[in-house]
């Protein structure tokens, strides 16, 4: 398939969508060159089961496994998995998106049972490996096919339902009413987070009759701002500065490690910020004191079941889509800022989520 039409499918799926922290392998689980090595040493905690013969693997995107964001969230789902149900695993970290193709094929190589690749980029790179490796399960984060091989599941998020109640949110924070986002590249993975955003500023708008105006970002153009990239920080602050100056006081990154920069600009500036795919509390928490809350999906519980699957040989190609309503998207608790925050407002943002399960409130 084009990628092209690829893209359209992965936009097909996020409309049918309305169809970390956890403990780190050691230093002997990864290895310098970005080859796959198997991680084989006994869990801190008793395996609810016991499946030594059983290998699951992991392929970062460009990002690394330690982005303190969607990589990172989807690995703990690959260190849950072996703590619960007593497996070995292997991962391969990629530098650049060169690096998918050999990945892939070396851990294919190295017995794995099932191998979950993080992130759309990865799309073309997993198909092509797991039409080779017919006998493998293969699922990935982030991404939809059309016709997916029988031993492939997408792993998708309607990321815009949670990233709506932090529009709502930001909008009701703000003191100079501008709200800035900035993306990392231009792929419907990273632009439903920043579609969903603004049209919840534009429901507040609506619903309380303010005028909060978002930079960064024009849904009806789908034109805005990218670093072009998942890993350079300084691009990242960069683009936040220039929200800034933009008049925008709470700004949410959506660019991996990228983002990171913008938090630095954002703390630098004495702004709010709001993080996405995991707890920015958790995974970056030397910036909570800036973070008025992060728009999480559950990539790591996602990962966790598409491995117990195969292990159950239960498998199947059946897309997975996380949501408000399933639980596998959420808005993060508010933390350090949770005493800024009224409760009519907290209320709101409650009243809004139900809203938006019942279907009364349309999101994509």
């Amino acid at each position: 398939m084009k990628k092209t039409a690829r893209i359209a499918v992965a936009l097909s799926l996020a409309a049918l969508a309305l169809a970390g922290c956890g403990e780190r392998p050691g230093d002997d689980d990864s290895n310098a060159s970005g080859e796959p090595s198997s991680s084989s040493s006994e869990s801190s905690t008793t395996p609810k089961e016991s499946h030594p013969d059983f290998k699951a693997c992991m392929v970062s995107d460009s990002g690394g496994f330690d982005d303190k964001s969607f990589n990172q969230t989807s690995h703990d789902g690959l260190v849950k998995a072996k703590e619960d149900f007593g497996i070995q695993t292997a991962e391969a970290e990629s530098k650049s998106d060169s690096d998918y193709a050999a990945n892939l094929e070396n851990l294919a190589k190295a017995g794995c049972n099932h191998i979950s690749t993080v992130g759309f980029l990865l799309g073309d790179a997993t198909e092509a490996a797991a039409k080779k490796h017919k006998k493998i399960d293969y699922s990935i984060v982030d991404f939809g096919y059309a016709k997916p091989p029988k031993n492939v599941k997408g792993l998708g998020f309607a990321t815009d339902q949670p990233a709506f109640l932090a529009g709502y949110l930001a909008a009701s924070q703000t003191e100079s009413g501008i709200v800035g986002t900035f993306g990392g590249a231009k792929i419907p993975t990273v632009t439903i987070f920043m579609d969903g955003f603004v049209k919840g500023v534009e429901y507040h708008n609506q619903e309380k009759g303010t005028d909060v105006k978002v930079v960064g970002w024009d849904v009806d153009k789908q034109n805005g701002s990218f670093t072009d990239d998942f890993e350079n920080q300084s691009k990242g602050q960069s683009l936040a500065e220039a929200l800034i100056r933009q008049g925008a006081d709470i700004v949410m990154p959506v660019a991996g490690p990228a983002g990171l920069g913008g938090l630095q600009a954002v703390k630098q500036a004495d702004k709010k910020a709001i993080w996405v795919d995991t707890d920015g509390c958790v995974s970056a928490a030397e910036y909570c004191d800036i973070l008025l809350s992060s728009v999480m999906k559950g990539m790591d519980v996602a990962v966790e079941d598409a491995i117990k699957s195969s292990i159950d040989e239960s498998f199947t190609n059946e897309p997975y889509t996380g949501t408000l309503e399933n639980g596998g998207v959420s808005l993060a608790p508010y933390h350090e800022f949770d005493g800024d925050i009224d409760q009519e407002t907290k209320d709101e943002i409650e009243a809004l989520k139900e809203k938006i399960i019942s279907g009364e409130v349309t999101v994509s």
